[in-house]
């Protein structure tokens, strides 16, 4: 058995509602997709595969390479087949693995129970067969095995991520209710943006959507900014061929002379926040920011995309004020905006029926446990209002 050659299902998972964007992203790498579902997708491929997988992905949350699958009733046939499982030629003795599962088993009650039985089958089949045992924790900084059990079909994985790939690992600073990183990136990719046209980004707070086009437009991938995976630390990890597809995420960075990305806030702190992430994400010189209201925002005149994520009312904002700023952002669509694709994200429709504009798109998304729409107006000149 050789995990970094031999061949296997590959699951790659997301957020709810980001497949779509996930599965354009794994398609143009050259990977055929075998199955779409809500919160990702399957391919059959090698760990070599997985680590290029995890170096571009920008959608994703997971990529799990598969161990093996088998019937499962209850906890102890559980325990049984990971007992007969070679883990010792996963995981060094000397090392340190983590256990995740997704449980769907009428006879368990406690996921946390079932880690432990996994544990326990491993750790017992080091003891037995190498008469020492790696250490275990909750932290996913070495070699993760997850589970995925649902009725009585099993499935064990290596996770060949670790930390979720949908933190994208530039955001040294947060702000307040930030986008996730995948999810700003998917966002942008739904958009009609070309990556030419101006890109324009009021209310930015921690500049994440801004920050993600500009990644996007010049091919950054998220491999740059991160320096720990799963796959490093399973046995006959290649560090060869890691290192190449480490150096092939610098050589596809493309310059973009005429770029242009605006991003605006009315709070200092917020533009000062966006300036740090984008330092650290390399594209602080790409990214023109500036203090202002969001009426106040520079528009070029040459037409392009604005995306405006505006608070909404569950986490942050007074609904009321809120109910002003959605109608001040129809304004400023109609008024300032004429030629540009406009974009607003948002998890309150309510509150979206005061922009007073029509919809061209209306595409779902989740944004925590939030369903939220990405709304699309096309701003003709004498923009057509709703009735």
């Amino acid at each position: 058995m050789n995990l970094f050659t031999d061949s296997s299902r590959i699951v790659i998972t997301c957020n709810k509602r980001l497949s779509p964007c996930l599965q354009q992203e794994v398609t143009e790498l050259g990977y055929d997709i075998e199955n779409v579902f809500s919160t990702g997708v399957e391919m059959k491929g090698t760990l070599h595969d997985c680590i290029r997988l995890n170096l571009n992905l920008r959608c994703a949350s997971q990529v799990l390479f598969s161990l093996l699958e088998f019937k499962c009733k209850n906890a102890e046939k559980l325990y049984d087949k990971l007992l007969d499982y070679p883990w010792e030629r996963i995981i060094s003795e000397d090392g340190f693995f983590t256990v995740t599962n997704h449980t769907e088993n009428f006879t368990i009650n406690n996921e946390l129970f079932v880690n432990v039985k996994i544990k326990d089958a491993i750790v017992d089949r080091f003891r037995r067969e190498v008469g020492r045992r790696p250490d275990s924790g909750s932290s996913l900084e070495g070699v993760v095995i997850h589970l995925h059990w649902r009725e009585n079909n099993a499935e064990v994985f290596l996770d060949t991520s670790g930390e979720t790939l949908a933190k994208h690992g530039y955001r040294k600073i947060p702000g307040k209710a930030p986008m996730l990183e995948a999810l700003a990136c998917a966002s942008v990719m739904t958009t009609k943006w070309n990556r030419k046209v101006p890109f324009v980004n009021p209310m930015c707070g921690s500049g994440t959507v801004a920050i993600e086009a500009a990644l996007i437009a010049t091919n950054r991938r998220p491999g740059l900014f991160r320096k720990n995976y799963s796959f490093m630390h399973a046995i006959g990890f290649d560090k060869i061929f890691y290192q190449t597809e480490f150096e092939k995420l610098k050589k596809q960075i493309v310059e973009v002379p005429d770029l242009k990305i605006i991003a605006t806030d009315i709070s200092q702190d917020a533009i000062d926040i966006s300036k740090v992430n984008a330092g650290a994400a390399g594209v602080e010189k790409l990214i023109e920011f500036s203090v202002c209201d969001f009426e106040e925002t520079p528009i070029p005149k040459t037409p392009g995309i604005l995306f405006i994520n505006p608070e909404y009312g569950e986490r942050m904002g007074d609904v009321v004020e809120l109910e002003k700023t959605y109608s001040r952002l129809g304004d400023f669509f109609k008024k300032k905006c004429t030629g540009y694709t406009g974009y607003i994200f948002t998890g309150n429709l309510d509150l979206a029926k005061k922009i007073g504009l029509k919809t061209s798109r209306r595409i779902e998304f989740y944004s925590a446990k939030l369903d939220c729409r990405l709304l699309e107006y096309e701003l003709y000149a004498g923009t057509r209002e709703t009735k």
